[in-house]
């Protein structure tokens, strides 16, 4: 098959791996735990809910299997996927899954959407409407967009991988070639968790293509240089604190990085396993029927081991590869209840912040909790680029 052939694509979980789920869900072996304590603080300011202060929960999970083994209807989620459009091509080696929707607005911005883990291609769906025809969604000449958003390499359908290098890096020109693929010239770059780190990768290393870049994260830190902490406000100390309590609190980021195939031997083959450790970042942030859409979508596809080799090769990657600071337009929108950038130390890796948005609500995965807010604030940023 030609390397550069865009494929449709069409979800058919085959009816022999729903009725062997079906048989693994009905044989869990569960944990033990301890009694839930009565308050729990987090060390840094970050408190962690009360029965999570260990990690997941045993009723978290229990709750969520009942419903998998009982009531969630795989096929009509299959069919609402299904109802985008869907392709695959193949770039450097590597089989890519994505979205595509065109807008019908002639001067519409093509923008590449680039989701996280442990989530999906999934976490974009909702804001595909709004984004290619505003008008519809009560917003008349609100700037459109054409929507392409891709599978990370390894995750989903557009895994597993079967080399070793598929980093950020790597994926950011990727990305450049699937959008040359679609036949645009200029376009826009959004992400959010991972796609926060590819998206302005993909903005500097595509820059005579790429008019701006937004992100939901800035993923920029204290480096130990002398001074640095000088004249920080108390919000900005509270900022490092929420950070380095969520890092020491959550565990798939080290985990992931030190050894993602020991993990997924487990991963594999449970199916309460999966769900577990997806929920210590989906938490209760998005409802039953996105978690169980998303955990799914991971099992379906046997791409545990993959999509965690993404952390281990990023770090990797990351200790050899210095890009330097960025020179893209780049745009924040950091919601209440996420990851908040100290702009001093933002500034220091990206130097043409152009937009730099906080709000009161939202959190880490505002495509659920906070999509409103996410949709204007992509509108207003590229609307003043194009």
């Amino acid at each position: 098959m030609d390397d550069a052939a865009l494929t449709p694509f069409h979800i058919d979980i085959p009816q022999a791996d729903l009725d062997d789920l079906a048989g693994r869900l009905e044989r869990v072996r569960w944990t033990d735990e301890l009694p839930e304590k009565e308050v729990v603080a987090g060390g840094s300011g970050a408190p962690v809910p009360p029965g999570w202060e260990y990690g997941v929960p045993l009723a978290y999970v229990r709750d969520l299997v009942e419903r998998w083994r009982t009531s969630f209807d795989w096929r009509a989620r299959e069919a609402d996927l299904n109802g985008y459009p869907q392709f695959t091509t193949r770039i450097d080696g590597q089989r890519i899954h994505f979205v595509h929707v065109r807008s019908a607005q002639p001067d519409a911005i093509p923008l590449v959407l680039t989701h996280g883990w442990p989530n999906s291609f999934v976490e974009y769906l909702g804001l595909v409407g709004p984004l290619t025809d505003p008008a519809a969604h009560g917003r008349p000449g609100a700037p459109a967009f054409h929507v392409v958003i891709p599978s990370l390499p390894g995750f989903t359908f557009s895994g597993p991988t079967r080399e070793h290098g598929w980093n950020a890096w790597r994926t950011a020109d990727a990305w450049a070639e699937l959008m040359r693929r679609l036949g645009y010239d200029r376009y826009g770059a959004h992400g959010n968790d991972a796609g926060a780190i590819v998206s302005p990768l993909l903005g500097e290393r595509d820059r005579e293509h790429v008019i701006g870049v937004h992100v939901t994260q800035i993923f920029s830190f204290p480096r130990g240089d002398a001074g640095e902490f000088d004249g920080l406000t108390e919000e900005e100390f509270g900022a490092l604190r929420f950070g380095q309590a969520f890092v020491e609190h959550a565990v798939h980021d080290r985990s992931q990085q030190a050894q993602p195939q020991t993990l997924a031997h487990a991963l594999a083959d449970s199916p309460a396993g999966q769900l577990a450790w997806s929920g210590q970042l989906f938490g209760t942030a998005l409802g039953p029927e996105e978690i169980l859409t998303n955990v799914a979508l991971y099992w379906f596809t046997n791409t545990a081991a993959s999509a965690a080799r993404f952390y281990y090769e990023n770090h990797r990657a990351a200790r050899t590869a210095d890009p330097g600071p960025t020179s893209v337009p780049l745009g924040l929108a950091s919601f209440a209840w996420d990851l908040h950038a100290v702009r001093r130390f933002a500034e220091r890796d990206h130097r043409n912040i152009v937009s730099w948005n906080t709000y009161d609500r939202g959190g880490h995965w505002a495509t659920h909790d906070a999509p409103d807010l996410l949709v204007e604030d992509l509108r207003q940023f590229f609307a003043a680029l194009a």
